[in-house]
């Protein structure tokens, strides 16, 4: 009888123990799925919140500026960007990217300047965003693709 009493404690030890160590590795797990999820959440509602429209008038000649008035100048894009979602954006280049005909913007030549409000760019303010170009761009149709927070917008013209 002694006997069985100890295989049974023994049995029941052992399984307390493998019960402790799922359960340690559970509340581990939970843990960790917990604050992936609280950080992604954080991030999808920056990106609900997030919303801007290019205005500019893509027939203008005010786009693009091939830099031929002055032999310094570089050739320049420049477009006039409303926030229309419901927070304060950034006008720190490196929270925006940006593409022309497919190829990355650097932040090094990229300038953001709220026109209006002050130097804040709140919702339904106007910012311009000049795009110093490497080299001017060719005759015909262009795209430049703007994308601040996982809002991205697309604005095509013809220079020409």
């Amino acid at each position: 009888m002694a006997g069985e009493s100890v295989s049974s404690l023994i049995l029941f030890i052992a399984a307390m123990l493998v019960a402790a160590g799922v359960a340690g590795t559970l509340v581990t797990n939970v843990n960790e799925l917990s604050s992936s999820i609280d950080t992604h959440s954080g991030d999808v509602r920056d990106q609900i919140d997030t919303d801007i429209e290019i205005i500019s008038d893509p027939g203008s000649g005010a786009v693009y500026d091939d830099g031929s008035d002055d032999e310094e100048a570089d050739p320049t894009i420049t477009l006039l960007v409303k926030n229309t979602g419901e927070r304060t954006l950034s006008t720190d280049p490196s929270g925006h990217d940006v593409l022309v005909d497919g190829r990355y913007v650097s932040n090094a030549d990229l300038t953001i300047d709220v026109v209006e409000d002050g130097p804040t760019w709140r919702r339904g303010g106007v910012a311009e965003v000049r795009i110093t170009l490497e080299e001017p761009l060719e005759i015909g149709e262009h795209r430049v693709v703007v994308t601040t927070s996982g809002d991205r917008e697309v604005f095509e013209f013809y220079h020409g």
